[in-house]
């Protein structure tokens, strides 16, 4: 789909560009998701740039992801998709800027372009330029992650007080939630990692561009605020990574424990009753030669109370010896 962007008074309106149709000059962005041919080519004639491919896009060089061609500015960053999900994934965005104009490519829907799109539809700069455009889409890809970061860090916060301090009234959650729990943050975490190491690399381009572009001295320093931001964000997600690890790590440990401890109980009941059961089975031998409990007239509870002696007298060495 290729939609344009166009001011019109102190917003900028959106419509869609039909096949065939040429794009209005006044427009300062354009937008393609997932496009066909016919829309490459359309937007390569109006800009006078190459589209990248998707194959392209996905390419992991830096020279490959950041570079100029015929006087347009190449970006791709590594975007969220799907973060409230289940199933969150990763999407590569590419942000061409050429004569003032901005060209995003995207084959999936990250939430900063709707959040942008929303915020420009209401109100905008009248001196709107493509630049601008980008400036507020990656101030919105920053703006996420720390969301999305801030919503990561307290459900592990709560997997934390369920494990190290849980509620008397609460039943404990159970085993495999917590660590189903602990995987998917971790994953999410390494996901908004990637990004924004993907997004600070972009920043660090485009500050470099920004000397040659002669941005105005508020663009610039908007720029390196953002760069701020990402670096922390970054060192963050680290953090929280770090703080997921020792959860996964604690967790199994507490397995471990309780598995060591049902273990011990059987070991311990296996002990105790093997005294009892090696005289059950010398009183149990069919023959009378030397057994002179046989026709004694106390001789069955004395088998008895030998047999109840020898299960208490592992228990008490056990007590004494702290193994229980």
């Amino acid at each position: 789909m290729l939609s344009v962007y166009t001011p019109r008074g102190t917003s900028l309106e959106r419509s869609a560009v039909e096949v065939g149709e040429a794009p209005p000059d006044t427009a300062v962005w354009i937008d393609l998701v997932s496009p066909t041919v016919q829309e490459d080519k359309l937007t390569e004639q109006f800009l006078g740039i190459a589209v990248p491919t998707r194959e392209e896009m996905q390419e992991i060089e830096v020279s490959s992801r950041l570079y100029v061609e015929n006087g347009a500015r190449y970006m791709t960053a590594t975007l969220m998709c799907q973060s409230d999900t289940a199933t969150p994934k990763t999407t590569a965005v590419t942000f061409i800027l050429s004569s003032h104009r901005l060209c995003t490519v995207r084959y999936d829907d990250p939430r900063p372009f709707a959040i942008v799109e929303h915020k420009l539809a209401r109100a905008c700069s009248p001196k709107v330029s493509g630049e601008t455009v980008l400036m507020d889409l990656l101030d919105a890809v920053v703006d996420r992650s720390a969301d999305i970061l801030e919503r990561i860090g307290a459900e592990v916060d709560a997997v934390s007080h369920s494990i190290f301090e849980p509620d008397e009234n609460e039943a404990p959650p159970s085993y495999n939630d917590v660590l189903k729990a602990l995987g998917r943050k971790g994953d999410l975490t390494s996901k908004v990692r990637e990004s924004q190491v993907s997004v600070g690399r972009l920043l660090s381009f485009l500050a470099h561009e920004a000397e040659v572009m002669k941005w105005t001295k508020d663009m610039r320093a908007q720029l390196q605020s953002m760069q701020r931001d990402v670096v922390s964000l970054t060192d963050h997600a680290s953090y929280l990574s770090g703080k997921i690890t020792f959860l996964l790590d604690a967790m199994l440990g507490v397995v471990n424990i309780q598995q060591n401890n049902i273990i011990k109980i059987f070991s311990i009941a296996a002990v105790i009753f093997m005294p009892p059961t090696l005289v059950a089975s010398v009183y149990g031998m069919n023959f009378k030669s030397g057994m002179l409990e046989l026709d004694w007239e106390y001789g069955y509870p004395f088998a008895l109370f030998l047999m109840v002696l020898a299960a208490i007298v592992p228990l008490l060495i056990f007590k004494w010896k702290k193994w229980l």
